[in-house]
């Protein structure tokens, strides 16, 4: 061994100076690009901007969301899909790390052989051609990260697994505003459906007044027939109604993970407690979003594979290494003078490529470059998502006053039509035109307060910031390890 040691010793001072040689990272590092948001929104609120920060949901105050909430964060399967990409990610990240370290590995062989007994140098008579050979070795390998090819490909193996993260955050907060939105629209129609069916029933029992006064000869024919097309017109709006709340049902089902069926109610829409506006808001705070961070982390890794690609025009130096034994015979197999060893230094490089290594790197700063329209789009659309958001919640609250307002005036109108007309001083015409008019104000009086709440629970999908964190805590993949 010290004989093996004396012969290495030349190689390996080669190799330490090939070593110490000052590296390099090949290609751009990564700068932030500048962005400029615009200093406020189109709609101001009150300064609130912490509310964003809370488990939003909760605010509605009916413990029955909060379980769907958590059931989905907990049993939803694009969830769990996003979980596990970013496990696929830094798993990539964790092969890509090993290449900074040697790889060391080992071999163990026993074959039987046969020599050839008429070869240049023949066997002497009486050998028998055939022996058995035992081979047992350690062997390293390391290519030395000299132009931050190896360095290059972290940066953007890390920034994949923080891109992937963000994906993750960015189905939560889909999730958790879906199951809102989809909670609340759910109750819309129950409210819908409970009017249609008191609004049948009552003129169900107008019907049958109106058939025995017919039957005195008190009315006409006529207006029993519109009495009774009054009431199927009712009718009809509670299977279509009974058919979109089954579907939602089945669509709140998904969220949940589950198999479509019934979904358990809590308040009423009326006793929900609306949440407060969350902005206050400097556009600045639409860097938190996930989809943002997301696009710029999908940036770094574009900005960093360029790097990676123009690595290839430099040399790769490779170190190899082998220690073992070789022996005939397996008494002899650990004795010294069947031991064996070898290393080895390579230098490998490009001459004439005919444009493979030119096309990678054109790919690469192509890739770069849309990956950069692509971040600059996200914040763009995050602005209008925001904006929209702001806006509807502000005019969807309107309407609902409005809404309410015209609803109220038509009762009114109702009551006096009906007074009217018992009085004899009016047509069933009147009464009925006032009826229907009621009876779709008030279903789009329930619409309008749904929407209300929609546009609101927009406001926190839009702004995502750390009510993400908040979620993420209750998932089954909550604390899961982020890269170092």
């Amino acid at each position: 061994m010290r004989q093996i040691a004396k012969n290495l010793r030349a190689p390996f001072l080669a190799i330490a100076l090939a070593t110490a040689l000052p590296g390099c990272t090949i290609g751009p590092d990564y700068l932030r690009p500048l962005f400029e948001t615009p200093a406020n929104w189109r709609v101001d609120y009150p300064q609130a901007a912490q509310l964003t920060n809370l488990r939003w949901w909760e605010q509605f105050q009916d413990p029955v969301l909060n379980q769907l909430v958590e059931k989905a964060l907990r049993q939803n399967q694009d969830i769990r899909i996003a979980a596990e990409r970013v496990e696929q990610f830094l798993g990539q990240l964790q092969t890509t790390r090993s290449q900074f370290f040697p790889q060391v590995g080992y071999g163990l062989d026993v074959s039987r052989n046969r020599a050839t007994e008429v070869g240049y140098t023949p066997l002497p008579s009486g050998t028998d051609p055939w022996y058995r050979l035992y081979q047992g070795t350690v062997s390293a390998s390391w290519q030395i990260d000299l132009f931050g090819r190896v360095r290059r490909q972290n940066e953007a193996a890390q920034a994949r697994v923080f891109a992937s993260e963000q994906g993750r955050r960015g189905t939560l907060l889909t999730v958790v505003s879906g199951v809102a939105a989809g909670y609340i629209t759910l109750r819309s129609l129950d409210r819908q459906l409970e009017i249609a069916r008191a609004t049948a029933d009552n003129y169900a029992g107008t019907l049958r007044i109106f058939q025995l006064r017919f039957q005195g000869g008190v009315v006409s024919q006529v207006e029993v027939s519109q009495i009774e097309s009054q009431y199927q017109q009712a009718k009809i709006a509670i299977p279509q109604l009974e058919q979109q709340i089954a579907a939602q049902e089945n669509l709140l089902s998904v969220l949940l993970g589950q198999n479509p069926g019934p979904i358990t109610r809590g308040r009423t829409l009326d006793e929900l407690v609306l949440p407060v506006v969350p902005p206050g808001l400097p556009s600045s705070l639409i860097e938190r979003r996930p989809d943002v961070l997301q696009a710029e982390q999908n940036l770094v890794a574009a900005n960093a594979n360029i790097g990676v690609a123009r690595s290839l025009y430099f040399p790769t130096i490779s170190i190899t290494g082998l220690l073992g034994s070789v022996s005939a015979a397996s008494s002899d197999f650990l004795s010294g003078p069947a031991e064996v060893a070898a290393i080895a230094a390579n230098i490998s490089g490009p001459i004439f490529t005919f444009g493979a290594i030119e096309g990678q790197v054109r790919s690469a700063e192509a890739g770069e470059r849309a990956a950069m329209a692509n971040y600059q789009a996200t914040i763009i659309n995050a602005l209008r998502d925001t904006n929209d958001a702001l806006v509807g919640t502000q005019k969807a609250a309107d309407a609902f006053v409005a809404q309410q307002a015209r609803v109220k005036a038509l009762r009114e109108y109702a009551r006096l039509s009906r007074l009217r007309f018992e009085n004899g001083t009016a047509s069933y015409l009147d009464v009925l035109y006032a009826d229907n008019e009621l009876f779709s104000a008030e279903l789009a009086a329930v619409g309008a307060g749904s929407d209300r709440l929609v546009q609101l629970i927009g406001v926190y999908r839009a702004l995502g910031g750390g009510w993400v964190d908040e979620a993420d805590t209750l998932t089954a993949s909550g604390g899961q390890a982020k890269p170092g």
